[in-house]
């Protein structure tokens, strides 16, 4: 059985490219900014939900297009001089679409510059409390593209990802049980590889099945198990 080192390391996100894992659930997504900056509109919108890779994906296209974050507020008159890339994060605001004024300013500017944003939202545009006619058909008219759940393949390369970025290294057959167990989404394996790092340090117990099995019934977050595995 594989051991992990119990030492609280300060644990890196790997976000470039080659750390990016390529499934049917993201094809999609990474074919469309790859195409870039072929884009037949000056925006992209990327959305599915919490924890798909929408972040990841926005920094390798970043990366390429040496775009600028920029902020919820996009106030009037701000135009950077030498960039023409963008990437606004997490459109919607709760129920609430980012400062409408500005993002529709903010756009009339890109297609004057032939410029390109590439905006992230976990909601389809159609879902967009969008109140301004003119921004509203704007944002309908850029593609868009979603990043699905993730297929048992992708989900397990997943957990291995996570638990690496930890400087953690668990034995296969704890991946296995977990696939069985727990609820299927990206966003359910980050919160578990926290959890289970945490307890595995407080506890001072490398990760097994009866250190996962206690996690899962303690904080609630297994899933009936699977009748493939």
């Amino acid at each position: 059985m594989s051991e992990q080192l119990l030492f609280e390391f300060e644990h890196r996100s790997a976000s470039d490219l080659e750390d990016f894992m390529p499934a049917p659930c993201n094809r999609d997504a990474l074919a469309w900014l790859e195409r870039w900056p072929g884009w037949p509109a000056c925006a992209l919108v990327l959305y599915g939900p919490a924890g798909c890779g929408k972040s990841h994906l926005a920094r390798i296209w970043a990366k390429r297009a040496a775009a600028r974050w920029l902020d919820r507020a996009l106030p009037p008159g701000a135009r950077p001089a030498a960039v023409r890339a963008f990437v606004l994060e997490d459109v919607l605001a709760g129920d609430r679409l980012t400062d409408e004024v500005g993002l529709l300013q903010f756009y009339n500017w890109l297609v004057e510059e032939r410029g390109h944003i590439l905006l992230t939202a976990r909601r389809p545009v159609a879902e967009w409390p969008v109140a301004l006619p003119d921004l509203a058909s704007r944002l309908r008219a850029a593609p868009a593209v979603a990043i699905g759940p993730p297929d048992e393949a992708l989900l397990g390369a997943l957990l291995v990802k996570l638990f690496g970025d930890r400087q953690l290294v668990v034995a296969e057959d704890v991946i296995r049980y977990l696939l069985a167990h727990m609820e299927r989404s990206f966003a359910a394996a980050r919160t578990l590889v926290a959890a289970l790092d945490e307890r595995s340090l407080e506890q001072h117990r490398a990760i097994t099945i009866p250190l996962v099995r206690a996690v899962l019934d303690q904080d609630g977050q297994g899933a009936e198990p699977t009748p493939s595995l």
